[in-house]
């Protein structure tokens, strides 16, 4: 799941202010575009090798598949492209189109008939002055918002107005800086490594990514080797974030620099790909992260750092999308990991994938009592925004229209889990438009529900998972993924054998719910990880 403070937030109708819109959301189906007199942006692509930082000079026709999205903001608004992927109450105005072989010099049209959110077309434009800018995001291996390589407009005060006859003309004359490792430390380590799994599977070169914390006193132990703690951060995290766990006065530094804290190596795995978070597991579309991970990149760090190098001295954790990778990596490879500390994880039963039931509903947008179906709540129960909303933004950053391409929440689940079509892009599970669900596509997401993967093969999984298994969640959870640890609770309980691990509920507490301390979780996973032979478990 995306962060809190960067996901969604809404109410069923509103009057956005300071945005210069009048729209009605999540009514039902948007209305059909409404003619404008004039008012279109041309954003034109500058001469070969203009851009500052883009490199050599673009051949003819470049880029293709790329996608072009304009954003409005208030007047003074720094930098409005920073904005993107924002689902709230005042989220900047936001348009997007396909852009196929944009040469130098032409330009490309944003209009009335473009995808739009959060108002339904650029008709719904009131007058008056807007910060605007336009970013062409053509990096197909990070689809991040601004993400290296993606050329982007200066921004332009200008007046907005659909009666205006001459367009507003905005020139992609800058790019995102290319791509670059940050400093190491002491402690701290980047690692980028080509990926021959991700390479073959995607038909270019694929690297993988990891940020890498050492223990205190590494330099000074040579002789001594070490276990692996996994960290996998919530929706989209970059392999980055370590530098800021390890930033003087955090919490973790704290509990990672005590005199009494386990000694271990930690690995934060990167949440980009190029189709949004590639949640670490094989899949049809992102590729075999699975293998990759388990196969190049763990082993790459334990080779240059003195990582012990066996299943029984990994232990993997996480919150959130974390939480759920970090379940699926155990269950997936169950004697490649030790344990998995689980926080708030993305839905584990897709029985309740938030408030959808895959298998048994209709439509991804409306209930069965024909109400528009929420997405997020605060803790008292007030809804936020809802699905429609949410995945219309989605619509408007994917590639076709379509939130399958997005690169955000919705699209990276629907790669994650969903098959591949012949045209070799993701299938939705739902029509982007309607909500529609498909439940041909449904059978294939059968292999990533946790709680089914479990139930059908216990017999098997139950003694090599035995004790590895904890998860904490918030019984008010935003995203309402409290519900699906319950479906798999009510059967882990009642497992034969056992499985002798941990779920824990937060009564009244949203998304991001931890319930235990740093150090106490650090001792756990030293507790856990000190009690197998480590000759019983294997690579794989």
């Amino acid at each position: 799941m995306i962060p809190t403070s960067l996901k969604r937030s809404g109410a069923c109708a509103l009057v956005v202010t300071g945005y210069f819109v009048s729209m009605t959301i999540d009514a039902g189906e948007p209305a059909e575009p409404r003619p404008t007199p004039g008012l279109r942006f041309e954003v034109r692509l500058v001469g070969p090798g203009a851009a500052a930082g883009a490199g050599d000079p673009a051949p003819p026709g470049w880029p293709r598949g790329a996608r072009l999205l304009v954003v409005l903001a208030p007047p003074g608004t720094r930098e409005p492209r920073l904005a993107l992927g924002r689902p709230g109450q005042e989220p900047p105005p936001l348009l997007g189109r396909d852009v196929d072989g944009l040469a130098p010099g032409a330009a490309a049209v944003v209009d009335s008939r473009s995808a739009s959110f959060p108002l339904e077309n650029l008709g719904r434009v009131q007058p008056g002055l807007s910060a605007v800018q336009a970013l062409l995001h053509t990096n197909r291996d990070l689809n991040v918002p601004n993400a290296p390589g993606d050329l982007y407009s200066p921004v332009q005060t200008v007046r907005v107005d659909p009666a205006r006859g001459e367009p507003v003309e905005l020139v992609l004359s800058q790019s995102v800086p290319e791509e670059s490792l940050p400093a190491d430390s002491e402690l701290v380590k980047h690692i980028k490594i080509r990926s021959r799994h991700l390479s073959d599977f995607h038909g270019r070169p694929i690297d993988l990514r990891a940020g890498v914390i050492l223990p205190r006193d590494f330099a000074r132990e040579n002789g001594r080797r070490y276990p692996v703690r996994v960290h996998i951060g919530g929706y989209g995290t970059r392999y980055t974030q370590v530098g800021n766990l390890m930033a003087a006065g955090t919490g973790f530094h704290a509990a990672w620099m005590a005199d009494d804290a386990p000694r271990m190596i930690l690995i934060h795995l990167d949440g980009a790909g190029p189709l949004g978070d590639p949640y670490q597991v094989d899949s049809a579309n992102h590729g075999p992260y699975g293998a990759a991970v388990t196969r190049e990149l763990i082993p790459h760090v334990e080779a240059h750092f003195r990582g012990i190098g066996r299943g029984a001295a990994r232990v993997v954790d996480g919150g959130s999308t974390g939480g759920w990778v970090a379940l699926a990596l155990q269950v997936f490879y169950p004697d490649f990991f030790n344990g998995a500390w689980a926080f708030c994880p993305d839905s584990v039963d897709f029985r309740s994938l938030q408030l959808v039931n895959i298998y048994d509903d209709d439509n991804a947008y409306v209930n069965r009592h024909g109400f528009e179906r929420p997405a997020a709540r605060d803790v008292s129960g007030a809804v936020r925004f809802t699905m429609r909303r949410e995945c219309r933004l989605e619509n408007v950053l994917g590639l076709g229209d379509s939130y399958t391409r997005s690169g955000a929440q919705w699209g990276a689940w629907n790669a994650t889990y969903g098959p591949r079509g012949a045209d070799g892009r993701p299938v939705p599970l739902w029509d982007p438009r309607t909500g529609q669900i498909d439940h041909k596509v449904a059978e294939h997401w059968k292999s990533y529900d946790l709680r089914r993967v479990l139930e059908a093969n216990w017999p098997k999984l139950g003694p090599r998972l035995r004790g590895k298994l904890h998860i904490w969640v918030g019984d008010a959870d935003d995203f309402f993924l409290n519900d699906a640890v319950h479906r798999l609770d009510a059967f882990l309980s009642h497992a034969q054998p056992p499985y002798e691990g941990t779920i824990t509920y937060g009564p009244g507490q949203g998304h991001c719910w931890i319930g235990i301390a740093q150090r106490e979780m650090m001792k756990q996973m030293a507790r856990r990880l000190a009690a197998e032979p480590r000759s019983r478990s294997t690579r794989d």
